[in-house]
């Protein structure tokens, strides 16, 4: 837990004026005034409109590595810290900027724990069209996403894996800064965003971290350069913090797999963890599951982190421990044997092509979009979630389509909310004549 240093220190607390100008014109923080406006935030001495015009000027002027590790670590220290030292096994976690139809998270806590890997995964919230984590292993009936810190440990020692809600011990600076951010347009900031994953994983109890940095329309980076940028920005912070941290950059024009929803995503995993489903997931689910292998030091070299994963995922024993996690959190294992339980729409229909040609862009955001309005996102009213609704069968980029022939098939069962999700669904797509060149799924490894 944090602890008040500054009292005992020759340090002159400036004005938050100051500490805005200073940032405004260029400048670089020291660690006493970095502590001291962390220290501001978590108190209410900072007003929130000085909080707000010191994150815009951060958003403009970004921080340097020093800065950054400096503000993650006082991130840090500002909530609870875990300690997982009497583990006697490698402890990674996994973080992604969030993707549409992205499973991997799912099958990789699994992975890495048959693997012999810790993996505690705590998941926040993700962006406002991105269906979380936590929202799709609810689908799985009796499923519980809070635990309390003791709990997680525990079961973290039994089972080395587990997927829960972020506790709001850990790093309540950035979940304040986060609200903050929101509202003022810098959620973008890649400081910020650096500083903010990196003081969470780390608070969990982490040694290692691996990144999948989306972008692309179905993230909240559109920019290719600047994901590069936040890649190299969290994995030199990672450094600095003496932490081992590799980020991948990985594509997020399409949707990954061929559903989005949450059952129909679950449903995909449980594939997945059999060595089935589509292309594309069995080769993020292999690239990062290796990494996490190699940076635990559970496997030395490419090849033998290769065989680590494919081995865990033909013997079972990844989904052996999938249902454990699930039986850990309350979960009825039953729909783990036998996904066929999972609810179902009352309708489904296809999305019909409008002419013939070639799949030669889908804008992954506009059918998350879609697909929240279909009632998959969590209702902010109601706080419900209709986990039977989704698309399925996504026809893919650089795919051959007759005019009529499906480009999906939607699972509602709301007429008036499929009417409001077609509009997003038809624009998503744009057909051409000729077949697109297609893009790698991971475009550059940062170490």
């Amino acid at each position: 837990m944090r602890k008040k240093t500054l009292a005992n220190r020759r340090f002159v607390k400036p004005s938050f004026s100051y500490l805005i100008e200073k940032k405004r014109d260029g400048g670089e923080f020291n660690q006493d005034e970095i502590r001291y406006i962390v220290d501001s935030m978590l108190d209410g001495e900072m007003p929130q409109h000085q909080l707000a015009a010191l994150a815009m000027a951060i958003y403009f002027r970004g921080m340097s590595a020093a800065e950054t590790a400096i503000l993650t670590e006082e991130m840090m220290l500002s909530g609870e810290v875990i300690d997982l030292s009497k583990l006697s096994r490698p402890k990674i976690d996994k973080y992604s900027t969030g993707g549409v139809g992205d499973k991997t998270s799912m099958v990789l806590v699994a992975l890495a724990a048959a693997s012999g890997v810790v993996i505690p995964m705590m998941s926040g919230t993700d962006e406002e069209f991105v269906i979380g984590t936590l929202d799709k292993m609810s689908a799985i009936p009796g499923f519980k996403t809070e635990l309390s810190i003791d709990k997680f440990v525990k079961q973290l020692t039994e089972i080395q894996c587990g997927i829960v809600a972020q506790s709001p011990a850990i790093s309540p600076a950035d979940s304040k800064l986060y609200e903050l951010r929101q509202s003022t347009g810098t959620v973008p900031s890649l400081p910020l965003i650096a500083a903010g994953v990196l003081s969470k994983k780390l608070a969990e109890g982490a040694e290692g971290l691996i990144i999948d940095v989306k972008w692309g329309t179905g993230s909240f980076i559109e920019d290719l350069e600047q994901s590069k940028q936040l890649a190299r920005t969290m994995t030199r912070v990672g450094r600095s913090m003496k932490r081992r941290c590799v980020a991948l950059v990985t594509d997020m024009n399409q949707p990954l797999g061929n559903t989005v929803g949450t059952a129909l995503e679950v449903k995909e995993a449980i594939d997945l963890l059999k060595g089935e489903g589509p292309e594309d997931l069995q080769e993020l689910v292999l690239k990062l599951g290796m990494e996490i292998v190699r940076l635990a030091g559970v496997a030395g070299s490419t090849l033998s982190a290769k065989q680590t994963v494919q081995r865990h995922i033909k013997d079972g024993s990844a989904l052996v421990r999938f249902k454990e996690m699930v039986t850990a959190q309350g979960g009825d294992v039953s729909y783990i044997d036998n996904p066929e339980k999972f609810p179902k729409a009352k309708h489904v229909r296809k999305l019909p092509a409008p002419k013939r040609g070639y799949v030669h862009t889908i804008n992954a955001a506009m059918i998350a979009r879609g697909v929240s309005l279909l009632g998959a996102g969590r209702d902010v009213k109601t706080k419900k979630i209709d986990y039977a609704v989704g698309v399925s069968e996504i026809r893919k980029v650089g795919t051959q389509v007759k005019q009529g022939e499906p480009l999906m098939m939607i699972h509602y069962n709301s007429e008036a909310k499929l009417e409001q999700a077609l509009e997003y669904f038809k624009a998503a797509y744009r057909l051409a004549p000729k077949r697109p060149n297609p893009s790698p799924l991971v475009v550059e490894r940062v170490a």
